[in-house]
């Protein structure tokens, strides 16, 4: 039986990472926005030139440009036959609210919300470290704190929604990389 996970936290938190090894273990695809939306450089696709020109832009893409991409992966064979473990959509509740109304037309649902929770120090900490390792210049501690705002702003709005909902689960995010991948699994294997 499909399910769609979403996975939540602050950047640095390792959602990508604990994605990856849910999806290994699990067999459900890992959907990645970021991934997406780099490969919807290189497309030749209506959609695709339409993210093309708003990135040439400089633009952020929008909710509804980037509900019509997650979408449009979502409708893929292997997504439509075991669901999907969405990281990094939704990022805002505008987001969640059309995820939840297409879903429901495609009678599925999310299934749980996982968390992984870290405090703003580390999550900074991680951010820089993960910069300095890559030879990334762009997250600095000022960049890094910045992106941690944001998403405090946009993103964790989704916390209380998805809670509210009674479908969040969260994990301690300041562990070994296999202590918090435990947990994940647990909170999934409990559906």
């Amino acid at each position: 039986m499909r399910k769609f996970i979403v996975m939540l936290g602050p950047p640095g938190a390792g959602k990508g990472t604990q994605a990856k090894r849910l999806s290994e273990t699990l067999g459900i695809p890992h959907i990645s926005t970021g991934d997406l939306l780099r490969a919807m450089k290189t497309l030749d696709t209506p959609l695709a030139q339409k993210v093309q020109v708003i990135m040439a832009r400089g633009d952020l893409v929008d909710d509804e440009t980037t509900v019509e991409i997650a979408q449009d992966r979502l409708l893929e064979k292997d997504c439509q036959e075991a669901g999907a473990i969405l990281d990094g959509f939704p990022r805002n509740l505008v987001q969640a609210e059309s995820l939840k109304q297409w879903l429901g037309e495609q009678k599925a649902k999310i299934d749980i919300a996982l968390l992984v929770d870290l405090p703003r120090d580390v999550a900074v900490q991680r951010i820089v470290g993960r910069a300095k390792q890559e030879g990334r210049a762009d997250d600095s501690q000022e960049v890094a704190a910045k992106r941690y705002e944001v998403y405090m702003a946009e993103t964790a709005p989704l916390i209380p929604y998805y809670e509210a909902a009674d479908l969040l689960k969260t994990v301690d995010g300041n562990r070994s990389m296999d202590a918090v991948t435990s947990d994940l699994l647990t909170a999934i294997q409990g559906l």
